[in-house]
């Protein structure tokens, strides 16, 4: 797994974005022969990190941000999701590399050090992945940094130089929270739409440096704390059946304790 990191330097503030490589959306997955992961596919940033990025890309255009730093975590392959933030507007990248596979509190002790570096203001995320939908990296940054997080955002807005307004979704609608920076925000769905790359900007970003270190580097240790035993597919629908009347339907409900 590949997590990236973006920074966004602000009128006199900074502000981080991070951002995972997952296998893209479109890809049907299907889970190997030893149930222990999945089958090799086509991988692409993570759509809600995509989001994130769109949002510190904008922020730059709108006079609010003068520099985009893209900061990825994971192998080799992850120098892909750079350039494609890169394309879509961001300045420079830095790759944190690293071949093992890694969980939401590697990552998030990973970004705590890049943050403590870098000294930004905001931290945008994307809300969670969508290979394994953990929800908890932004949450954990949050925590190793002992600062405010908006989760789930759908908008921003930035009141002077110290706070920022976030909408966030919730389950009985919207609710709008007052953080004082620096703050961790995760970003969802409805917070933007991300731009389409031309072909210029593909090839700008190619032109774009991108430098390497290492979590060591960074002084983190990376012990994994969690295994997994098995991966298995979801089991297969069973076919719909036809009732008679509205009382067989009842009837089956009730023996399937549905009613």
């Amino acid at each position: 797994f590949l997590f990236d990191l973006l920074r966004v330097v602000m009128s006199g503030r900074r502000v981080l974005v991070a951002v995972k490589r997952a296998i893209d959306y479109k890809v049907q997955i299907r889970v190997n022969k030893d149930c222990t992961g999945v089958e090799d596919a086509k991988m692409s940033m993570n759509p809600f990190d995509e989001i994130a990025v769109e949002e510190g890309v904008k922020m730059k255009e709108n006079k609010q941000a003068d520099e985009v730093v893209v900061v990825s975590i994971g192998p080799k392959k992850c120098s892909e999701t750079i350039r494609t933030a890169l394309a879509m507007g961001a300045d420079r990248g830095i790759h944190v590399e690293i071949d093992q596979n890694l969980f939401p509190l590697d990552v998030a002790k990973v970004l705590q050090k890049v943050v403590e570096k870098e000294s930004p203001q905001l931290c945008l995320l994307g809300k969670q992945a969508i290979d394994n939908d953990c929800n908890q990296t932004g949450q954990m940054l949050a925590g190793l940094m002992n600062w405010p997080q908006g989760t789930f955002a759908s908008k921003l807005d930035f009141d002077g130089e110290k706070t920022v307004q976030v909408t966030r979704e919730v389950d009985g609608g919207l609710e709008t929270v007052e953080l004082t920076l620096p703050s961790v925000i995760t970003c969802d769905l409805r917070l933007n739409k991300p731009r389409y790359t031309a072909l210029p900007q593909i090839m700008k970003a190619k032109k774009k440096p991108i430098d390497t270190i290492t979590p060591e580097d960074l002084g983190v240790s990376i012990s994994p704390r969690l295994k997994v035993v098995s991966v298995n597919p979801p089991p297969k629908r069973e076919g719909g059946g036809k009732v008679a009347d509205v009382d067989e339907l009842i009837s089956k409900l009730e023996s399937h304790g549905l009613a």
